[in-house]
């Protein structure tokens, strides 16, 4: 595999996410993390990320950046060459959740940003266990260093965000769909649903995590993209 390694962050989320995965990839493998903060529409996001990458590259996202990298391969799917799509969810937004964003978005531009984090990232999105608080810990530290301003650009993002199931259906790469056994945020299910709308996708559950397999379980996940960066580009 000699195209760089992309990777997308989550919501409120920068390179730390996937501070495991770099240091274990980096030895063998152009890694660019890429941040998602600039645009309250998917397709900006998206617009800005293609004028700043290479022209052709592998590329990974969890959770909001599994959905801009979804976009990225709508928008320009010549320039993906892999694709891993980690707890993240191809369906638009719901009305329910859509309009639950709202009370978040005036809590965070009234200085309560942190507040929204820790009642949106509380322990049910992780997995049990004795490394879930420094997860959240780091998690809470990202969100901090990112600022309001981003959180509510974000949130507007997610709520317009598109149908990305023709997407999926349309990938001819090979692709990789992982997902936390605790996730309930973006469940298992709906990963056994898009791995079965990609042809040939692999699925892969970590039993010992929750939203954020990265940090969670580092070394399942960055063998599990090792995997992925080592399978044939066939055409299908």
């Amino acid at each position: 595999m000699t195209e760089p390694l992309v990777l997308l962050p989550g919501m409120m989320c920068d390179a730390r996410l996937f501070a495991p995965q770099i240091a274990a990839l980096s030895s063998d493998t152009v890694v660019i993390c890429a941040p998602i903060t600039r645009g309250d529409r998917m397709e900006e996001i998206a617009s800005g990320l293609l004028d700043q990458l290479p022209h052709r590259f592998a590329l990974a996202g969890l959770s909001m950046g599994g959905i801009v990298a979804m976009e990225l391969l709508r928008r320009a799917p010549e320039r993906v060459s892999r694709i891993a799509l980690m707890d993240t969810n191809p369906l638009p937004e719901t009305p329910q959740i859509a309009a639950a964003r709202e009370p978040q978005i005036v809590a965070a531009r009234s200085g309560r940003m942190l507040d929204v984090m820790r009642e949106e990232m509380k322990p049910k999105y992780l997995a049990p266990g004795p490394g879930r608080t420094g997860v959240l810990d780091l998690v809470m530290d990202m969100a901090g260093a990112l600022g309001p301003d981003v959180f509510v650009r974000q949130s507007r993002a997610l709520q317009r965000r598109r149908d990305q199931q023709k997407t999926l259906r349309l990938c001819k790469v090979p692709a990789l769909v992982l997902c936390g056994a605790h996730d309930t945020l973006c469940p298992v299910r709906r990963h056994e649903f898009m791995s079965e709308l990609i042809p040939g996708a692999t699925l892969r559950v970590l039993d010992n995590s929750g939203h954020l397999p990265p940090l969670e379980e580092p070394e399942k996940t960055t063998a599990a993209l090792r995997e992925w960066l080592t399978q044939p580009l066939v055409l299908r």
